[in-house]
């Protein structure tokens, strides 16, 4: 239980359908020192808030402490990947991780059968196994974030609110009457409530401004930048260099402090790589297969050619160029609403 109003709902429908339901809330972030009109999700308020929801539907309600695990696990790989000229989703590891690993482990400690979570995505059956599919609101669909579950987890996994729409979960809440029926949702991320990453990387790391410079594609120097980790692939503000027309970060190279401009051609790609993949539906024996990809959240799903390499990896062939095929992010597969998969691009 998050603390916002598609947990507490997703408790209640549960509670009504006869289960015996438990609240958890992972606090995961200490808050300490941050400014108390910043909220992010997991924040203080927000455990606040989840108590009062089990309160009020009469469950019982423990919070699960998993500050040194969400930072060895989540937080630091996100500092690694910028470092490495790369833009991380901590979104996404920390649903692999501290939901579908961290806290299973605890269902196991309470003997419970079941994890549910608020997310809007479904699981169903297909034939003699279980596939995950987008949730019915197209607009709050959440498969993305969670293609890295572990396959051998999904019978455990309930997506109660999965099959609503996000008007029909709220108004299920102002039904109930629950004090977060009309909450807002938080949109940064937890342990960066206020949106600046780069300052929070100087912190982590204690970095000073890095003077470099930034190139176009014939390696002429058109500024000069103080930390590369501050751009992501396809940015154009704050870019700060005289040219003729609108330039874009299209590389950055961290080996040589350099961040590599230019038009925006230049950010498109037909092709990409991608480690760590995750299969949620055997892809088969077969070399290569049609589907639809998402290189980013809000992207818009498009066709492809996916081709099986070795050692968890695949080659990614659109059909059309996409803008701004960023290093870090996850690419996800498709088939309709199945998600069949994804992993890292390289």
């Amino acid at each position: 239980m998050s603390g916002g109003v598609d947990s507490s709902v997703s408790a209640l429908l549960l509670k009504e359908q006869g289960f015996e339901v438990i609240g958890i809330t992972m606090k995961l972030w200490s808050y300490s020192g941050i400014d108390n009109r910043i909220q992010g999700c997991c924040s203080p308020e927000d455990i606040n808030d989840a108590r009062r929801a089990a309160d009020q539907l009469d469950i019982p309600f423990f919070v699960l402490n998993l500050e040194n695990e969400f930072r060895s696990d989540v937080v630091e790989n996100f500092v690694k990947e910028y470092l490495n000229g790369r833009t991380p989703n901590p979104c996404v590891w920390c649903n692999s991780r501290m939901k579908f690993h961290y806290l299973i482990m605890k269902a196991d400690e309470l003997n419970a059968d079941y994890i549910a979570t608020g997310h809007y995505a479904v699981i169903k059956k297909n034939g003699s196994g279980l596939v995950l599919k987008k949730g019915r609101d197209g607009m709050k669909d959440q498969t993305y974030f969670l293609f890295n579950m572990p396959l051998a987890a999904m019978p455990r996994i309930i997506f109660p609110v999965g099959g609503l729409l996000k008007a029909e979960t709220r108004k299920i809440a102002k039904e109930h009457r629950l004090m977060i029926a009309e909450k807002a949702e938080s949109q940064e991320i937890c342990f960066i409530p206020d949106g600046d990453y780069p300052k929070f990387l100087k912190k982590e790391k204690r970095m000073p401004d890095m003077l470099g410079e930034i190139l176009d594609s014939r390696g002429n120097v058109l500024g000069y930048h103080h930390g590369y980790f501050n751009y992501t692939i396809g940015q154009r503000e704050g870019l700060g260099v005289s040219a003729s027309g609108r330039m874009y970060v299209v590389r950055i190279d961290p080996e040589k402090n350099t961040v590599i401009a230019g038009t925006a051609e230049d950010v498109l790609s037909k092709q990409l790589n991608a480690d760590g993949i995750n299969w949620l539906v055997d892809p088969g024996r077969k070399k290569g297969f049609r589907c639809n990809a998402k290189i980013r959240y809000r992207h818009q799903e498009s066709p492809c050619t996916v081709e099986l390499l070795d050692n968890d990896r695949v080659r990614v062939d659109f059909d059309e160029a996409q803008r701004a095929v960023t290093p870090g992010q996850a690419v996800v597969f498709y088939d309709g609403d199945v998600v069949m998969g994804g992993g890292w691009i390289e």
